[in-house]
């Protein structure tokens, strides 16, 4: 019988992960040990909450979007497509044509070969607008990168946060694809109700689908 296991896409969260510059690093302490408590050990973490694998909610970046819990939860669950965009410098229209889309809803893009979770990149590859609106018409909901930002890091109008808000599609950012084939996959990356949030971690993971097995929404 076939049961593939699910695969951990998730950055861990340590002292030395990296962070946007400026921003709320991530740390961990013991505030209350076993021993002080006579019963348990109690830990803290600080953290920005875009540091790791994280979803942005369109308060992010649009002071009247969205908050984490006002997003459809069944987005972050269900088929998805791994695409391998590796040694792309953007992610174009004509790009995305030779890959079949239809019935993915959710699609991550591998755009590096070894990803560095401790070191903050210096570029990423991007999406171009008429990729995003050509998602759009196929029907997708979600994507996924391996990298901070779906936009250039220096972007300050954000314009492919943006058109993916327009066109109802969901992000989720900092994933990690090294060791994963392309493919047709199952995604389940819930963020967590964190009320008023622009965004939240993610604990994310795959499972290969097999003998044709496609999942839906809702």
């Amino acid at each position: 019988m076939n049961d593939p296991k699910w695969i951990d896409i998730s950055q861990p969260l340590h002292a030395g992960i990296a962070h946007w510059p400026g921003d709320t690093p991530f740390s961990y302490e013991l505030t209350f040990s076993k021993e002080e408590t006579g019963s348990v050990n109690i830990g803290k973490i600080t953290t920005s909450l875009h540091t790791g694998t994280h979803v942005d909610a369109p308060f992010h970046f649009q002071n009247d979007g969205a908050k984490i819990l006002d997003l459809d939860i069944n987005v972050f669950i269900g088929p998805c497509l791994v695409i391998n965009a590796a040694g792309h410098k953007q992610i174009s229209k004509e790009f995305l044509q030779r890959h079949p889309l239809e019935g993915a809803q959710r699609i991550l893009f591998k755009t590096v070969s070894n990803g560095t979770p401790d070191i903050f990149p210096d570029e990423v590859a991007c999406l171009t607008i008429e990729a995003v609106d050509y998602l759009q018409e196929k029907e997708i909901v979600l994507i996924g990168v391996d990298v901070p930002s779906v936009d250039m890091l220096d972007s300050k109008n954000l314009p492919i946060h943006n058109q993916l808000h327009q066109h109802g599609i969901y992000i989720l950012e900092n994933i990690v694809l090294d060791n994963v084939a392309s493919g047709a996959y199952e995604l389940a990356a819930l963020p967590l109700p964190i009320k008023g949030a622009d965004g939240s971690p993610v604990r994310a993971a795959i499972r290969k689908l097999v003998n044709g097995e496609r999942g839906v929404i809702g």
